[in-house]
């Protein structure tokens, strides 16, 4: 199969007939590429799990356009759903809810549950809209970094599908929030941009869940994401992070520092390689899976930055232990 990378929106019609048809299509949203097809047609969304080589017990959640089509998509709305809705979409926060029976078992891994975000990018507004809502994981093979960059997206892909629209970067850089209202109490199965404390000033207590759980309401919960091809560290310290460079360089290895630049002259010596992440939290978000996927490409070893977990910082370095396996120097 061709794969054809489309500029903007000129593509839109192309993408919007695919969706109808059966078809898979990868659209940007401002967390990371998504991988979409038709949520209500079982054999489109079959083709997702091919593509990526993902396994079928990993649900996928569903994006719309405009709040009219949740109705389709769930029952037992709570009115909790309407006032996060008003607050944070669009936007990156996905909320599960009790499904309907119009969305096949496929997409929800089998569960009675059935996660809905209304991306706010406006490409992949437009092509929901055009269409239909879309069940959409991201565009990547499954357990690598996920995309941020249509190019990204194109290494993984390229031949699995027939159509990526590019819209550039995507805002954030990580996965949405993904919040349950079908538990007791609102819980928090992955956090990101939208932070616990963001939705704590709404809706008041929030609790995460951390348990090993059998079957996922949520992608991101049972199986290893966002990893690179080789290996990855969190580094504890700055010292830290210096020591095991030196350390790996005398094994043979071949490191990179992964460190925003308020570093740059603390651990790294004009020899040492390095990549940034730019000053902020924010930028750090934005940078990290196109900092991972060019450290891979480059070197052997990568030492990445420790974040205090605390607001963004939890939800970035959620994606970065995963990554990283946990694994701390």
């Amino acid at each position: 199969m061709e794969t054809r990378i489309v500029k903007g929106e000129e593509g839109l019609q192309e993408a919007a007939s695919l969706i109808k048809s059966g078809e898979l299509v990868v659209f940007p949203t401002e967390t990371v590429y998504g991988l979409g097809a038709n949520a209500f047609d079982e054999n489109a969304v079959k083709k997702i799990f091919i593509a990526k080589g993902r396994p079928q017990d990993n649900p996928l959640i569903v994006h719309i356009s405009s709040l009219e089509e949740v109705s389709r998509l769930a029952k037992d709305i709570p009115d909790l759903f309407y006032t996060l809705a008003n607050k944070f979409m669009p936007g990156p926060i996905t909320i599960v809810l009790n499904k309907s029976e119009n969305v096949p078992d496929i997409v929800t891994a089998g569960g009675k549950t059935v996660g809905i975000r209304m991306p706010s990018n406006p490409i992949a507004n437009k092509l929901i809209a055009m269409s239909c809502p879309i069940a959409a994981p991201s565009a990547n093979k499954s357990k690598h970094i996920s995309p941020t960059k249509a190019e990204h997206v194109y290494d993984d892909l390229k031949g699995e599908v027939p159509l990526i629209l590019d819209g550039g970067e995507c805002e954030y850089g990580i996965e949405s929030t993904v919040l349950d209202l079908t538990t007791d109490a609102p819980t928090v199965l992955r956090p990101g941009a939208v932070t616990i404390e963001m939705l704590q000033e709404v809706i008041g207590d929030v609790y995460v869940n951390n348990k090993v759980i059998k079957i996922a309401k949520s992608p991101g919960m049972k199986y290893t994401h966002y990893a690179p091809k080789c290996s990855c560290v969190v580094a504890i310290s700055p010292e830290s992070a210096r020591k095991c460079y030196e350390e790996k360089e005398k094994e043979g290895f071949n490191p990179v520092l992964v460190y925003r630049d308020i570093y740059r002259d603390i651990i790294h010596p004009s020899e040492f390689n390095f990549i940034s992440l730019g000053i902020t939290i924010e930028q750090y978000e934005h940078n990290i899976y196109a900092a991972l996927r060019e450290a891979e490409e480059k070197y052997d070893f990568i030492i990445v930055e420790n974040l205090k977990e605390e607001g963004l910082g939890a939800s970035v370095m959620n994606r970065v232990n995963k990554a990283s396996s946990n694994n701390k120097v």
